[in-house]
């Protein structure tokens, strides 16, 4: 049986909540660890947690949600490597489904689909979050070599072998890391299963709709542009040679500015 180990990236998060997702991941999933992430934590925070049947890291500064999973992955020594986000969205049981395919070799990347036509949504996002997120989704399948339903749901797990793949091509220190990791899994060939779960909205998610669909446009263009770079296109092989090369996330130190 693989080892698993799970991530959840905590900034500013409902304490009570986040408890109870700890329990309940550890009742459903049976991991080896959990490792939970927390950003910029408030007085108080870090230590309650600390009595949770999980390890805590805390920074002083807000990393950004992507930059918190990388760290946790690159923590982490076990076969199997997941995240769910701290508020909940989706249930424990829905996590140990995501995990389910890497966990016995059917899948080197699964992820977690809310749009998924066979997912339950249990209470849905405001009719703008909807829409600007169905678009997304849209554009994203017409310009990455996956074609998913949906790319940004806070629940996937990738296998060790293709995480040590995909690593050094992680730029995203916010929301839109997702999105990059299926576009670097897709290009290296990766297989990827999307998995549908159950979800629910949390209204007091600490993403902002307008300014995390902007970083997420970039990034996706972004994405899209290193992906082509992996699949040795000459076109992106020349814009290339004409632009600058940022530092992959698993060469930074912390950096307060990025969120």
């Amino acid at each position: 049986m693989h080892s698993v180990g799970v991530v959840v990236p905590a900034y500013r998060p409902d304490v009570t909540t986040l408890e109870s997702y700890v329990h309940a991941l550890r009742e459903h999933l049976e991991p080896d660890t959990i490792r939970i992430e927390l950003d910029a934590p408030e007085q108080g925070v870090e230590s309650t947690l600390a009595a949770l049947p999980a390890t805590v890291n805390a920074v002083p500064e807000r990393r950004g949600k992507g930059a918190a999973i990388t760290a946790g992955f690159e923590a982490l020594d076990t076969d199997v490597l997941a995240f769910a986000d701290a508020d909940g969205s989706t249930p424990a049981g829905s996590i140990a489904d995501v995990v389910d395919p890497v966990r016995d070799g059917r899948a080197d990347l699964a992820v977690g689909s809310r749009r998924h036509p066979d997912a339950e949504v249990l209470s849905h996002q405001t009719i703008a979050r909807r829409y600007l997120g169905d678009g997304f989704a849209w554009l994203a399948r017409r310009l990455l070599d996956a074609d998913l339903y949906d790319y940004q749901c806070g629940a996937k797990a990738i296998d060790r072998d293709a995480w040590t793949a995909v690593r050094e091509h992680l730029y995203e220190p916010g929301f839109a890391w997702d999105i990059e990791l299926v576009a670097m899994a897709a290009a290296l060939e990766f297989r990827i299963a999307e998995v549908p779960v159950v979800w629910e909205d949390k209204p007091e998610s600490t993403v902002s709709p307008v300014s995390t669909v902007v970083e997420m446009a970039v990034a996706l263009l972004a994405a899209r542009h290193r992906s082509r770079l992996l699949r040795d296109d000459p076109l992106h092989a020349t814009i290339a040679e004409h632009t600058s090369h940022p530092t992959p996330l698993i060469d930074r130190g912390p950096d307060p500015t990025d969120e």
